[in-house]
């Protein structure tokens, strides 16, 4: 899982992120808001750890932005801003939780363990859209309640894919995480996974965004058909 850490205190961003690396989590640190949201431009974000008080503005501008954006990972904001007030604005500004510093690391870990489990959809470990189904601890794919036999490079980028529902992940973030180094290199292997994924599991999942990369939307798309 990714996470993008946006918190402008040296010390305190470095306990975090070591603490989220130690758990075997993928960490992106940042310190301004202008920096954090060029990296959610990629779509490669799992979860987003806020602190409100930063160099550049507020962070309840940067999670306005997302909900209004319609981006659905999970937040979890770190603030020392400890009312009642404080904590309610932003929750209903589209915060998932909130937690008051100075907090420790101990709690902070399990509330971002009880986030993911809560965004994957399931408790064990099962991710689901529109009956695509996969279940992570066996690896086992299902469309439908049919199984279905994916490669491990298959299984992997649907995964990923699913995550993310309803956000587009570049061609490149999926070059980079999925296929090794000489692979990502022929311009064609991506798109051959691609459809073979296609056929595997059905065309109405996968959907194109061209010269962007791919998305697997909530809600499915109506077809346009050329007039």
């Amino acid at each position: 899982m990714k996470v993008l850490l946006l918190e402008d205190d040296l010390d305190l961003g470095n306990g975090v992120r070591a603490a989220l690396l130690n758990e075997g989590l993928e960490v992106v640190w940042v310190r301004r808001i202008a920096d954090a949201a060029r990296s959610l431009e990629s779509g490669a974000c799992d979860l987003v750890l806020l602190d409100l008080g930063l160099p550049d503005g507020n962070g309840l501008a940067l999670l306005t932005r997302l909900r209004r954006e319609k981006h659905r990972m999970p937040v979890l904001i770190l603030s020392a801003r400890d009312t009642l007030d404080d904590r309610l604005t932003g929750l209903d500004n589209g915060a998932d939780d909130y937690l008051v510093k100075p907090f420790a690391l101990a709690e902070l870990l399990s509330r971002v363990r009880a986030l993911a489990r809560r965004s994957y959809g399931s408790n064990d470990g099962t991710l689901e859209v529109r009956g695509l189904s996969l279940h992570e601890p066996t690896r086992r794919a299902r469309v439908r309640g049919t199984p279905v036999h994916l490669s491990r490079t298959e299984f992997d980028m649907l995964s990923f894919l699913l995550k993310r529902a309803d956000h587009v992940v570049t061609r490149r973030f999926l070059e980079e995480q999925l296929l090794p180094g000489g692979m990502a290199k022929e311009s064609n292997v991506l798109e051959v996974h691609i459809s073979n994924l296609r056929r595997k599991i059905g065309d109405g999942y996968i959907r194109t965004v061209r010269g962007i990369g791919y998305v697997i939307d909530q809600v499915e798309q109506p077809v346009v058909s050329a007039s």
